[in-house]
């Protein structure tokens, strides 16, 4: 019994670890958002910080395309994994029906690679395939559940969501701030954002949180600054 316990509790952990990574791909979503918007922004705002309506006009813009484009791009890349999936489906259900015993010998290898000792794969593979054994070796040697497909629409409406959520943060700094502290308020903003992202996603991959949040900060820095300077350059060739 204890054998299968930790069978399916290894199988849940599979799927808790999705959910996981599709949480902190949305973390990161946010993060593209912030850096992409706040690096457009300041780059205008170091041409003319009191042109506000150049600023609206280019921020909304901005997040616009760059969010459609991540939605789109995320859509055709979990179109890509569902076809995959449901071809893998497919391919368990005919080999199912050709040979009863196909779901019983594929979790038994499973538990075999796994380290688990003959009789105990025996008798997890015997448990597991007794019920709807597609859908027990579906789950448990790929880690998918038939039922419960990736949805291309959610992952590109996930991934918009996101990104326009990260881009807010930026855009109505830049904008409610008064002119001559434009640049410093969005700045600042910015900092703390990608500080709390970088926290974020690294406790949920579970890997060092200073690292991560310092690693963040430095790279979201550099691009605001060199968008800042692009645009002093652009400025000073603009009045040659």
């Amino acid at each position: 019994m204890s054998t299968v316990v930790e069978a399916v509790r290894s199988e849940r952990q599979g799927f808790i670890s999705s959910k996981l990574n599709w949480l902190r791909a949305g973390v990161l979503g946010a993060n593209d958002g912030i850096v992409s918007i706040a690096g457009l922004l300041i780059g205008i705002a170091a041409v003319d910080p009191t042109n506000t309506h150049a600023i609206v006009i280019a921020g909304i813009a901005g997040i616009a395309s760059a969010a459609l484009s991540m939605a789109i791009g995320e859509y055709v890349s979990v179109s890509t994994q569902r076809d995959t999936e449901r071809e893998i489906v497919r391919l368990q259900h005919v080999a199912q029906s050709r040979n009863p015993g196909h779901a019983f010998n594929e979790i038994k290898q499973v538990c075999l690679q796994r380290g688990m000792s003959e009789e105990s794969a025996h008798q997890v593979a015997s448990d597991l395939s007794s019920h709807e054994p597609v859908n027990a070796v579906i789950s448990f040697k790929y880690g998918i559940d038939s039922d419960s497909l990736t949805s291309p629409w959610a992952a590109a409406g996930s991934s918009f969501i996101a990104f326009v959520s990260g881009a807010a943060l930026p855009m109505l700094t830049m904008v409610l701030a008064l002119p001559p502290l434009r640049i410093v308020a969005t700045f600042v903003s910015v900092f703390v954002a990608l500080a709390l992202t970088g926290w974020i996603s690294a406790w949920l991959g579970r890997s060092p949180r200073q690292r991560s949040v310092l690693r963040l900060v430095c790279a979201g820095s550099a691009a605001m600054i060199i968008t800042y300077a692009i645009g002093r350059l652009l400025e000073g060739a603009s009045m040659v």
